[in-house]
């Protein structure tokens, strides 16, 4: 069993991680710049984190102990450093372009003309540091009509057809997935564009600009998996995955809860008709081949729905464990949190907060054997490390006062 972790953040471990060296100007809001540049900061890169002076949004998302520092905060922006910058001042953007000067990479996610507006084009941050990767990670491509629209999760889910999708497997009506699931999941590609210009730009010296959209990379996912039939010109039938769209496909109601099941290749259906007693299915032209199951997927799911009713949970999870398919209990967010394998592995972390006390998080994600990662930093708060960081980038401490005064930036020590 891994041993508990230490309740405290460790900021001794600045070399901690593989991305050990690796400096990002994190300009984004909300959720999906803060947990692409999460994920960075967790695999030790240095992440200035920099916000306007009202904070990023997400801050105010409670619940929360203290102002300003709301559960999704806390779980988008550990292992990150805040700088508060208010970017529609000269003076600001002046200091913006002083960091970027000595950064790998740059994340924006407000419209491209919007960050030209402020001075903060490409071609300015450029101009002081011609190996940046500067990525924007916003709605729509420039290269087509939803160019500069205004994007959340809720309305990329809509676009990208998930409303939809989720009435085609029976939903009484449309809905989303109840998480920030393109929020997150194109926050992933964000950070491997973002890596993957940092490694072309050490190679070739200089850097790019990167556009990472969000409705693209959405759609990217939902057509991967349902372009069907369509997949061929001309189709050859509707689109859609039938497995994934089965009105069955969900949890399995047992006799006195439900189960997570999933009967897939030759041998699990074998051994699944023979724990049931009924071998003989195997010749039944529903069940007999993998492509005859996939043709009568909805009739499959329906059939081991029936069956799975007869028995308990717990004698179904033995039952099957036994006969090696694939099963597991359906969990609850609280279950999730109590599971012995998260337990064992130091999944969730419980740690000390300097001001927001004892918090529960998930650990870094992966195991590195040589660059160990490390939970460095607390989510920040409100420009906690504004000194430093101007400090840094060459600015004495008369001009940070002057830029206090001015309401440029804000001091955040305490």
């Amino acid at each position: 069993m891994t041993q508990p972790s230490d309740s405290r953040f460790d900021p001794a471990a600045q070399a901690a991680g593989p991305l050990a060296g690796l400096r990002v100007l994190d300009l984004s809001t909300v959720v999906m710049g803060p947990y692409a540049t999460q994920m960075l900061g967790d695999l030790g890169a240095d992440v200035i984190k920099v916000e306007p002076p009202a904070g990023d949004n997400l801050r105010a998302v409670g619940p929360m102990r203290n102002p300003g520092m709301g559960h999704l905060h806390l779980h988008l922006n550990r292992n990150k450093r805040s700088l508060v910058l208010d970017l529609k001042t000269s003076a600001g953007r002046d200091a913006c372009l002083r960091l970027a000067a000595d950064c790998d990479a740059l994340l924006y996610n407000i419209r491209p003309r919007a960050m030209a507006r402020l001075g903060l084009s490409y071609e300015a941050v450029a101009a002081v540091n011609p190996r940046i990767v500067y990525v924007g990670a916003y709605g729509f491509s420039e290269a087509g009509p939803y160019a500069g629209r205004p994007a959340y999760d809720d309305l990329i889910q809509g676009l990208a057809g998930l409303g939809d999708l989720s009435v085609r497997q029976g939903s009484d009506v449309p809905r989303y997935a109840p998480l920030t699931l393109a929020d997150r999941s194109v926050g992933l590609n964000v950070a491997i564009a973002l890596l993957a210009g940092v490694l072309h730009a050490r190679g070739h010296g200089r850097g790019q600009a990167i556009e990472m959209p969000m409705f693209e990379g959405m759609a990217h996912m939902v057509l991967g998996d349902h372009l069907g039939g369509a997949t061929f010109d001309p189709p050859m039938g509707p689109t859609g995955y039938a497995r994934l769209l089965a009105e069955h496909r969900r949890p399995y109601a047992t006799s006195d809860g439900y189960l997570s099941l999933l009967i897939y290749n030759d041998k699990h259906w074998r051994a699944f008709f023979t724990l049931i007693g009924q071998p003989g299915l195997l010749q039944d032209p529903r069940f007999c081949t993998h492509t005859a199951r996939a043709a009568h997927i909805g009739e499959v799911y329906a059939y081991v729905a029936g069956i799975i009713r007869t028995r308990s949970t717990a004698q179904w999870l033995q039952e099957l464990a036994r006969a090696d398919i694939p099963a597991a209990p359906l969990y609850s967010v609280e279950d999730l949190m109590a599971d012995e394998h998260m337990r064992a592995t130091d999944f969730v972390r419980s740690v000390d907060h300097p001001t927001e006390g004892r918090l529960r998080t998930p650990a870094p994600l992966g195991r590195y054997a040589d660059t160990p990662t490390a939970l460095r930093r607390p989510a920040p708060r409100l420009g906690e490390h504004g000194r430093e960081i101007l400090r840094e980038a060459g600015f004495d401490d008369t001009a940070i006062d002057r830029l206090i005064a001015e309401h440029v930036t804000i001091s955040g020590e305490t």
